[in-house]
């Protein structure tokens, strides 16, 4: 061996040796250091939103209704005593404090939309791996799946919530059903070309049962894609649940959550614009810090987008 080649071989293996793993991509990332330290000070709010309120969302004042931003004015709590409060954000219609009610619907906005998300993945990973690596199953599963995506999404989940009792576990279930198939059609183009890989093929004519081979095998190779595709199903999840709920057929209205609060709000949004823009920038805030992070991830995880950046 000359030595040209032994100083090609050696820049090589430098150059293997140098090359960042993906969790050092991932932390060195813009977007996703962004995104998750935004996500994470709202994951903070939805936790500490007991002790960061300063009442109860529940509790009103007739007295103390459509007051702005930085108002005192009464409250009475539910022993019957009547408090002076001061409104950080306004009070609603009702003389609820639409602080506290904003730092309640962070959780549940956050709950529906990790739960919607989750949801949505393990049905879609069971069903894609089943379609494209059974393929007598493929041709019928994929006709059920393209059915489900013809029908816009947002007139799923209200005809599904209509059908039933509005409730937490309702809305999860209904929103997730029309991210479903898009996670399906995802796993199955993953299966349809690693399957072709010859680990596979070794595996199949070693006659590995097919399960152990899709646990094994192929769903490992799958998860750097859904972990992108599930914050976008998260993302979207908390846009829809504001949409049901701004629409009145989502939570109930004594829940809060940011849909609730702008629905209630609307009927007075000329004279009192604050009811609807601090649950509005709450909620942009959230999509956008989730969007932002699956960018990240995508451009960090994807091997054709860090082989390019």
């Amino acid at each position: 061996m000359d030595a040209k080649t032994l100083e090609t071989l050696s820049v090589e293996s430098a150059t293997i040796v140098t090359q960042p793993s993906a969790w050092q991509r991932v932390r060195r990332n813009g977007s996703v250091r962004l995104g998750g330290a935004v996500l994470l000070v709202l994951i903070v709010i939805a936790v500490l939103a007991p002790w960061l309120g300063t009442v109860d969302p529940a509790l009103f004042d007739p007295a103390s209704r459509d007051l702005l931003p930085g108002k005192s004015g009464e409250i009475t709590t539910l022993e019957g005593e009547t408090l002076q409060h001061r409104f950080l954000m306004g009070s609603d219609s009702f003389g609820r404090d639409i602080y506290s009610r904003v730092l309640y619907g962070t959780r549940v906005s956050l709950i529906v939309g990790i739960c919607t998300a989750l949801v949505a993945l393990a049905f879609g990973i069971v069903l894609g791996l089943l379609s494209g690596f059974i393929r007598w199953l493929d041709g019928p599963l994929m006709r059920v799946m393209d059915g489900l995506m013809a029908i816009p999404a947002i007139l799923i989940a209200i005809a599904l919530v209509a059908m039933w009792r509005g409730s937490l576990a309702t809305v999860v279930v209904a929103i997730a059903i029309p991210e479903i198939p898009r996670v399906t059609r995802l796993v199955r183009s993953l299966v349809l070309t690693i399957r072709e890989e010859p680990y596979v093929e070794a595996a199949v004519s070693l006659g590995t049962p097919t399960a152990l081979i899709m646990w094994r095998h192929i769903l490992p190779n799958t998860i750097a894609p859904l972990i992108v595709q599930g914050t976008f199903i998260c993302a979207s999840g908390i846009l829809v649940e504001a949409i049901l709920s701004f629409l009145g057929v989502g939570l109930p209205p004594e829940i809060p959550t940011w849909g609730n609060v702008m629905a209630e709000g609307r009927a007075q949004f000329n004279e009192y614009p604050h009811n609807i823009f601090f649950p509005g920038i709450f909620l942009a805030v959230t999509v956008l810090a989730v969007n932002i992070l699956g960018d990240g991830l995508r451009d960090t995880l994807d091997p054709k987008m860090a082989k390019r950046s």
